[in-house]
């Protein structure tokens, strides 16, 4: 039998947002719920955030940090990029009074069970693939599972590479997992380390570097995207990398010198976390980028002066031109710009985008940047759905290729659920974090052009809300510490929202 202690009164609970407490050194989140009250695990399952500090809407609970949701009726997990449900606690409620006992209640098994002989394949074993396998199981699918990617570890948090890892906070092989080390075998799933050099839609087969063939009855394709290398004389030297794998990310830290000198070829988000974190490692850093402000096609120009301003008082210099050659005999030792500048240089860290990793990819239609168009459900052929960084799908009258980490997470189980035969669109509000200086500004929706900025708050102490607006509705918002309003705020923009209901909601999340 569980003991209960009793912990508040029903009255003292608040309905838009969850209440912590405390039972036998156990934190557990009370969330009510018209009369009724469940107690819920207090910290998300991602990355450990305070669930109490988030919004309670639409029977959901928002993660404040990175947008993860869950049922508040079971804790069951709704949105990435979490991956598990949220553990209950035994909960009930006596004349207005709550009581919980710190015996968590028993979670459904969650090994396969069941016949079918059926073979899934998934490509890319990052956050696409591995959300993909995770909701392939979770939705009851027994049969046969392939994660194929090329690198040798299991799939981990990619994000953390120019977030930590480069700053000294995180040691490479600390990043980390999706999954728990026994969760692979305990799910069966067949991780499968190859390189897929052909995949045929048509015949359903996918052949590896090594020859092997590997045939299957529904596929999910999440390959992501190559990053980019410097084309100019002398872009292979050592000391200049990409960074888009751990192994990239250690190799980056080999050149790491205090007092040293580094070159940040971009200034887009990769980029410009790299030189945040290199600066906090103790090098001097000049970032060199045709277009002197950084993210004003993302978030326009005001928004990205101040994004360099934060950058600028930090050490950073900016060069608002292109990198002409890397200089260098043996290893790089600087780099001259085409306004003729030089730049003495012990690393060069190459951040200039993406391309989409298709070109094994044969029956499926392609854009002329590599990407794959889909249809709603996230469909390229027949048997065969796509999503992340290669994915360019139709969402409100538009055709969108959004390389976010969590939107990858989201495709990968939205297509796992219509490999199954759900057939449902894809209609998730895109949101993405990034990380500078520690502060972290946060990213809802997606707007490819907008007629007004509506701004509350102040840039300068990066405490604000941004809403940008097209023709009275807001399309997207940038903010910094603002969670809990940007928690409201990303439930909502699943549906036209004008701007007074915009800033209602956030007066309304951030009452006392």
């Amino acid at each position: 039998m569980a003991d209960f202690a009793r912990v508040a009164t029903l009255s003292e609970l608040p309905q838009d947002r969850g209440t912590r407490v405390e039972v036998d050194g156990e934190p557990i989140l009370l969330v009510r719920d018209g009369m009724k009250v469940q107690a819920l695990q207090a910290t998300c399952p991602h990355a450990g955030a305070p669930l109490e500090q988030g919004a309670v809407c639409a029977g959901r609970l928002i993660c404040p940090w990175h947008k993860a949701n869950f049922r508040i009726q079971d804790g069951a997990l709704c949105e990435p990029p979490a991956l598990d449900a949220l553990r209950r606690y035994p909960v009930r409620v006596e004349k207005g009074e709550v009581y919980v006992s710190a015996r968590p209640l028993q979670a459904p098994a969650d090994e396969p069970v069941g016949d079918d002989d059926r073979v899934f394949l998934v490509i890319g074993a990052g956050a696409a693939g591995t959300a993909a396998v995770t909701a392939l199981r979770d939705n009851g699918f027994p049969g046969r599972v392939l994660l194929v990617g090329d690198e040798p570890s299991a799939p981990y948090d990619r994000t953390a590479l120019s977030k930590f890892v480069l700053a000294g906070d995180m040691p490479p092989d600390e990043v980390p997992p999706l999954r728990p080390a026994d969760w692979w075998a305990r799910q069966r799933i067949e991780r499968v380390v190859a390189r897929v050099t052909h995949l045929d839609a048509r015949a359903r087969q996918a052949t590896l570097a090594d020859g092997r063939v590997l045939d299957y009855d529904a596929a999910f394709l999440a390959s992501g995207g190559e990053a980019q290398p410097l084309e100019v004389p002398g872009h292979d030297l050592p000391g200049v990398h990409l960074l888009r794998s751990r192994e990239q990310a250690a190799a980056i830290l080999a050149d790491v010198r205090p007092e040293g000198r580094a070159v940040v070829v971009g200034n887009g988000f990769i980029g410009l976390e790299a030189a945040s974190a290199l600066r906090k490692a103790g090098m001097a850093v000049h970032v060199v980028a045709p277009h002197g402000t950084p993210f004003a096609k993302q978030f326009g120009e005001r928004l990205g002066r101040m994004f360099r301003a934060l950058h600028e008082d930090n050490g950073v210099v900016f060069h608002s031109t292109e990198v002409a050659q890397v200089d260098g005999e043996d290893r790089v030792h600087g780099v001259t710009l085409k306004d003729g500048t030089r730049l003495a240089a012990d690393l060069v860290v190459v951040g200039v985008g993406v391309k989409p990793a298709t070109d094994f990819v044969e029956g499926v239609e392609k854009e002329k940047d590599g990407g794959l168009r889909l249809d709603d459900r996230l469909r390229a052929a027949d048997g065969l759905w796509a999503g992340g960084d290669i994915a360019r799908y139709p969402q409100d009258g538009q055709w969108l290729r959004v390389e976010h980490w969590r939107l990858a997470q989201q495709h990968g189980r939205l297509a796992a659920a219509n490999m199954l035969g759900a057939d449902q669109a894809f209609e998730a509000v895109p949101f993405f974090w990034t990380y500078h200086f520690g502060k972290r500004f946060e990213y809802l929706g997606h707007a490819e052009d907008w007629d007004e900025e509506r701004i509350e708050g102040h840039l300068d102490q990066h405490r604000f809300i941004a809403l940008l607006v097209k023709a009275g509705q807001v399309q997207a918002v940038v903010a910094c510490q603002r969670e809990r309003a940007t928690a409201r705020l990303l439930e909502a923009l699943g549906e036209p929202l004008d701007v007074e209901r915009a800033w209602h909601l956030v007066r309304e999340a951030e009452r006392e």
